[in-house]
């Protein structure tokens, strides 16, 4: 390989976790990739100091682009809109941080900044970038980044799960969830839903799905108790943490993430469109 090529090779997994994180889609940060890769190969290398930052630089300029189509591509989603579920590695849930920034719920919490504050976040809080360096990415001076990072610090805190679970407790409870789902046992649900949780399921008006959101744990556990006896559950890691995938005649239908607040289930999110299910049959590296 040459050498802009074996750069990008080396940063490309951490190209990837950046563009996903501003994105929440897959699809669409294979191709800020593609864009980055583009630019990069005509990149004069003798002038580029830090080749890590100049890359992550390049990214988030492209994805920064890319948010603004879909924001306006989600303005027409039908029902709710997901993020693209990831089929992860052990190693991600390993790194607490990174599988907490790549949660489904942290996700849905980055959806509600703006798209400067969101590359900000990201790339402060989960990549430790200096704020010179974030000033580069995102054509601001150094004083305004300051400013919209703590900006965007008290907007997620202000939204995100209370604490962070660890790993085994969301496994026990997904556990008893699935438990609860395949005996259809009601009031099993009940015990393990927050009485005020919410269900969003999003099938993009390709597959049937609620499209709007299912709350109070009475509704949400009559919807559970549909699911179909054909059907089987299986636990798997997405996007770091331990959730469900539901499938029926071997094909993946749908993946269950959830959201645990003081030991009880408060969010759950069921990605039922295909178009977004295509990462559910080989893990996806991701890095920090």
């Amino acid at each position: 390989m040459d050498s802009a090529t074996e750069a990008f090779v080396a940063h490309r997994n951490l190209l990837f976790t950046v563009a996903y994180e501003m994105l929440g889609s897959a699809a669409d940060a294979e191709d800020v990739l593609q864009e980055t890769w583009l630019r990069w190969a005509g990149v004069d290398l003798g002038i580029v100091r830090d080749q890590r930052a100049y890359l992550v630089r390049i990214v988030t300029r492209q994805a920064l682009t890319r948010l603004r189509t879909l924001a306006r591509r989600k303005e027409s989603y039908l029902g709710p809109w997901l993020p693209e579920p990831l089929l992860t590695s052990p190693d991600v849930a390993e790194d607490v941080e990174l599988a907490d920034s790549v949660s489904m719920a942290m996700l849905l919490v980055l959806e509600t900044l703006t798209p400067t504050e969101r590359a900000v976040f990201v790339l402060r809080e989960v990549f430790d970038l200096a704020y010179d360096e974030i000033a580069e990415a995102v054509g601001k001076s150094a004083a305004a980044v300051r400013q919209i990072a703590h900006r965007a610090r008290s907007h997620v805190a202000a939204r995100r799960p209370r604490a962070v679970v660890s790993p085994d407790e969301t496994r026990g409870v997904i556990e008893a969830f699935q438990r609860a789902v395949e005996t259809g046992d009601l009031q099993r649900l009940l015990d393990i839903l927050a009485p005020d949780v919410v269900l969003l399921t999003d099938g993009g008006g390709v597959v049937q799905a609620a499209l709007a959101p299912v709350v109070g744990d009475g509704t949400v556990a009559r919807v559970l108790g549909r699911i179909s006896a054909a059907a089987s559950l299986q636990p798997a890691q997405v996007n770091g943490c331990p959730a469900l995938i539901v499938r029926v005649d071997g094909e993946v239908d749908t993946v269950m993430a959830v959201r645990i607040d003081d030991g009880l289930i408060t969010g759950l999110y069921a990605v039922r469109n295909p178009r977004k299910l295509s990462h559910m049959e080989r893990e996806t590296a991701l890095r920090r």
